[in-house]
């Protein structure tokens, strides 16, 4: 219990380190753009350029993992990422600097979610493997919370050049809890037809747009708050507020995972629907649309990545970071997509256009969701039916 408890508490600060630069980047726009020059389109295009980067850097991160472990790979995820973060808050005296400093995390972030899938599928026993992938998803709203608390307590007071400088300290702080080192691949791949390809590739697909929709709540919601007219500070806690959400309901949703035989991919597919409900209503004026909408689409939205990889892991236990390294590029994919259009329909449109162009992304990701289970049953009969007697 010990090693599983370990395991959990390293792979949740490595993955809230990995994550920060970009997220913190998304909650200090308004601040940064007063000094560097950017407008919401170029923030979303660095965004997108970042998961980009990272759906690119997916697959060879996975093989990295497999082959030195969880250890090695995760210490190097949290030095990187703190030494970007320390990189911009010192050097980024333009626009082009910073967003070149940032590209340069995002192979950081692969690293780190990958050798956290890696360390839990060891390290931790099956009866709690659900509840451990929420404990390690929660720490992308856990992320998305230290940056909306940096607005208001950091960014209004000494600059937001500090909110960097004290995620680097921060990030370094997390080699005190880095995962323990789980050793790659021991046991043979799969067998040829054991994995049902075309399903999880329909299911990343369906990952992939959910993201691009989701994304859109941690790097833009701030700064469609004020444009419409919201302070700034509150516009920051309404973002904290939607993170403690978040994090709540993927503890939750791991959790009941464990207490369930099944129908995983059904549930995921359920919180993409729920969740476009409220991306929608952040087309609406208005605080409590707002304040609404933001609880939904953090709370039901963005609550199913951990879910999505659990399943995807206890298909493949024989590879789980290659396995979940081909997930995760469908979900930095979207996180490429995502952002750049999002960006571009806000500024030559409306952001009241783009959080509606989301649900109807989301609601797309919730049908695709669903064809990819179907494709998952039909597999899973057709082998059941095929195996010797």
């Amino acid at each position: 219990m010990a090693g599983a408890v370990r395991a959990a508490v390293g792979a949740v600060t490595t993955t809230t380190a990995a994550v920060l630069p970009v997220f913190l980047t998304g909650a200090l726009t308004v601040q940064i753009s007063a000094e560097l020059g950017f407008d919401t389109a170029g923030i979303g295009l660095v965004v997108a350029l970042y998961f980009g980067i990272s759906a690119l850097a997916s697959l060879p991160c996975g093989r990295l993992v497999e082959r030195f472990g969880s250890g090695p790979t995760s210490r190097a995820a949290i030095v990187g990422v703190a030494a970007t973060m320390a990189a911009i808050a010192l050097f980024a005296d333009s626009a082009a600097v910073l967003v070149a400093i940032l590209l340069c995390s995002a192979w950081c972030n692969v690293l780190g979610q990958l050798s956290s899938n890696l360390t839990l599928a060891r390290y931790v026993p099956a009866e709690r493997l659900g509840l451990s992938f929420g404990i390690k998803q929660a720490a992308i709203p856990l992320a998305t919370l230290l940056a909306g608390i940096a607005v208001p307590a950091v960014a209004l007071t000494v600059g937001w050049r500090w909110a960097y400088g004290i995620g680097a300290v921060l990030a370094l702080c997390a080699l005190l809890v880095a995962p323990p080192n789980a050793p790659g691949r021991r046991r043979a791949a799969a067998a040829p037809g054991e994995r049902a390809t075309a399903a999880l590739a329909v299911i990343a697909v369906a990952a992939g747009l959910g993201a691009a929709a989701a994304n859109a709540l941690g790097i833009f919601l701030v700064v469609s708050a004020v444009e419409r007219g919201i302070a700034p500070g509150l516009a920051g806690l309404v973002l904290t507020m939607g993170s403690v959400v978040g994090l709540t309901v993927r503890l939750v949703s791991g959790w009941l995972a464990d207490r369930r035989s099944g129908r995983h991919v059904a549930v995921v597919a359920g919180s993409l629907l729920l969740g476009a409900g409220g991306l929608a209503l952040l087309a609406v004026p208005g605080t409590p649309a707002l304040v609404i909408g933001t609880i939904l689409g953090f709370g039901l939205g963005w609550s199913w990545p951990g879910l999505l990889q659990f399943a995807v892991v206890r298909l493949n236990p024989s590879a789980p970071a290659a396995a979940s390294s081909i997930a995760q590029m469908g979900v930095y994919a979207g996180g490429f997509v995502g952002p750049v259009g999002f960006g571009f329909v806000a500024t030559h449109g409306s952001f009241a256009t783009a959080w509606l162009v989301g649900a109807v992304t989301m609601l797309a990701a919730a049908a695709l969701m669903v064809v990819g289970r179907r494709m998952l049953v039909a597999h899973r009969t057709a082998r059941t039916a095929s195996a010797p007697a």
